[in-house]
C-alpha cells in the first residue's frame, strides 16, 4: 500500500469499529474525511481488515473479544434453529472483527426460496425483505429481523440470505490467506472452542 492508501485504510478501520459501517461504505467516508478526490487509491478489503484488526487490538482489546462472543454464541443459537436451511455466517461475526455495535449475517442455502420465510412466520416472528447482490450476478432476498442478545442486554440485527442449494458448491474456498469468507455451524463452534483468540 501507499501513504494514501494506507491513511484510507486506518481512517476507514475507525470508522469501521466506531460506527459499525460495512467496507465499502468505510472507505467512502474515509476519503470525504481525509479531503481527498474521487481517484484516491483505495486500500482492498483484506488491507482494511488488517487495518480493522489492528485498531481492534490497540483501541479495544478489552471489550471487543467478549463482545464477539456473544456474537457468535448468538448466531450459533439461530444458525441451530435454522439448521434446514444449511446456514452459515459471514461478515464481520465470523471474521473476527465484530463488535456490539455489528450486525449477524447468515445465509441460508434453501431449496425452496420461501421455506425460510414460512418458518419465520410460523414462530410468530416479524422481519423486512430487501435484496442484495447473489452469487450469480442477480439479487437475492434477504430477511432482516431485530433478535435480543442476553449477554449484551440489547438487541441486535440478524440477516438472513436466501440463496439456492446448489449456490453451496465453492462457498468455502478460502481466500489467499487461507480464511474462508464464511463458515457453518461446525466451524463456527471451533472458533468458540478456541482459546484466548480475537478472530
Amino acid at each position: 500500500m501507499n501513504d494514501v492508501s494506507t491513511e484510507i485504510a486506518h481512517t476507514a478501520a475507525r470508522i469501521v469499529v466506531e460506527e459499525g459501517l460495512e467496507y465499502g461504505q468505510a472507505k467512502r467516508r474515509a476519503v470525504k474525511q481525509l479531503g481527498l478526490g474521487t481517484r484516491a487509491p483505495l486500500p482492498d478489503n483484506a488491507q482494511l481488515e488488517e487495518a480493522v484488526f489492528e485498531y481492534l487490538s490497540v483501541f479495544c482489546a478489552d471489550t471487543q473479544p467478549a463482545e464477539l462472543r456473544a456474537l457468535r454464541e448468538l448466531a450459533a443459537v439461530w444458525m441451530t434453529r435454522l439448521a434446514e436451511f444449511r446456514p452459515h455466517l459471514t461478515g464481520a461475526v465470523w471474521r473476527g472483527t465484530a463488535t456490539r455495535l455489528n450486525d449477524i449475517h447468515l445465509q441460508l442455502y434453501c431449496d425452496d426460496s420461501k421455506s425460510a420465510e414460512i418458518l419465520l412466520l410460523d414462530k410468530g416472528m416479524d422481519y423486512d425483505v430487501g435484496s442484495v447482490p447473489g452469487p450469480r450476478g442477480g439479487e437475492v432476498d434477504r430477511l432482516s429481523l431485530t433478535v435480543p442478545c442476553e449477554a449484551l442486554g440489547e438487541p441486535i440485527g440478524l440477516h438472513l440470505t436466501i440463496l439456492d442449494t446448489d449456490d453451496l458448491r465453492g462457498a468455502l474456498k478460502p481466500d489467499a490467506r487461507g480464511r474462508t469468507e464464511r463458515g457453518d455451524l461446525t466451524a463456527l463452534r471451533r472458533l468458540l472452542d478456541a482459546p484466548g483468540t480475537l478472530d
